[in-house]
């Protein structure tokens, strides 16, 4: 990592002065058996998804010592306003752009989630911080305790603070009855879909929000699955699985070259063809896009077969 990177705390950044890419990709070496993917993934910032899709031939849970892990640590910053906390559900992903001092180093900082499973969808839009819980009890909610009881488990009114209890140490309630941000108990689901609709955090990344983010701090939950990005003169896009059971369609293709055409400013010319086929296949990694395969003169070019393939759809 660059030498002015290095000396911000693990997941700060000082925000660009062009551009909206953050961070840098880099690997570390398994230094003993005992340590699990996750337990790496842990230590450098990084969720469960982002992890797997860095390092599809790595073990879970004995990559090995000696091994290589890639961590992928470099990203696009969301489409949205740099105010406040930005939550992206579809990265597992929040970020946050505390308020500076005259003369102080604009910056983010960005931490693994996890979100609400299918059913439970964690709601979107703008909303706020309303309170903070130190070592808060549980109280599970009805549906939770009907379910429970007819399997024949019915769980406590309350749990109290303590290892049992899936808030963890520390809780940021939004101003959404019944949501908030917090710990948890089972640190491997971060980076998954698992909660019941909740923000999930690692406990010392929960405490660094609870500690530094102020009561009434705007709390933007957007769903963003296609990033776009340049960097120094090369278009990027980090491409993640939609939430919902579809794919990323014709639409969201056109739009995203739209999106990348709106930044070119240099007029740098890339493969839509590989643009496709990421949308086909999200793996949320950034991936550089590559100049157009080169073609015969009498081929057609492969935007207007897009756009041709387009109009079929629609008769």
């Amino acid at each position: 990592m660059a030498e002015e990177e290095r000396e911000w705390p693990r997941g700060h950044y000082p925000l660009p002065a062009e551009g909206n890419v953050i961070g840098e990709t880099y690997t570390v070496t398994v230094e003993d058996h005992e340590h699990t993917l996750m337990d790496i993934a842990r230590e450098h910032g990084i969720g469960y998804e982002e992890v797997i899709s860095a390092n599809p031939d790595v073990s879970i849970w004995i990559p090995g010592e000696g091994t290589e892990v890639v961590i992928p640590a470099q990203r696009i910053l969301p489409d949205a306003e740099r105010t406040g906390v930005v939550i992206n559900i579809a990265e597992l992903r929040l970020y946050y752009y505390p308020k500076v001092a005259e003369g102080e180093t604009p910056r983010v900082e960005t931490y693994p989630i996890g979100i609400g499973r299918e059913g439970y969808d964690t709601p979107l839009g703008i909303t706020k911080t309303t309170m903070r819980l130190e070592d808060p009890a549980w109280y599970p909610p009805s549906s939770m305790r009907r379910e429970a009881a007819e399997r024949g488990d019915p769980p406590p009114a309350v749990v109290p603070p303590g290892p049992d209890n899936p808030l963890g140490r520390h809780a940021v309630l939004l101003d959404i009855p019944g949501y908030l941000i917090h710990g948890t108990n089972e640190p491997d689901g971060i980076g998954m879909r698992a909660s019941r609709g909740c923000i999930r955090m690692f406990p010392e990344d929960v405490e660094s929000v609870f500690n530094n983010v102020p009561v009434g701090t705007q709390v933007n939950i957007i769903d963003q699955p296609i990033k776009v990005g340049w960097l120094d003169g090369q278009p990027l896009v980090q491409v993640f699985k939609p939430l919902e059971e579809q794919e990323h369609g014709m639409s969201a293709l056109i739009d995203t070259i739209s999106r990348l055409n709106a930044g070119n400013a240099n007029g740098q010319a890339f493969d839509y063809e590989q643009l496709r086929g990421l949308l086909e296949s999200p793996s949320g990694q950034l991936v550089a896009l590559r100049p157009p395969a080169e073609r015969e003169p009498d081929e057609e070019p492969a935007l207007n077969g897009i756009f041709e393939e387009l109009a079929l759809r629609d008769e």
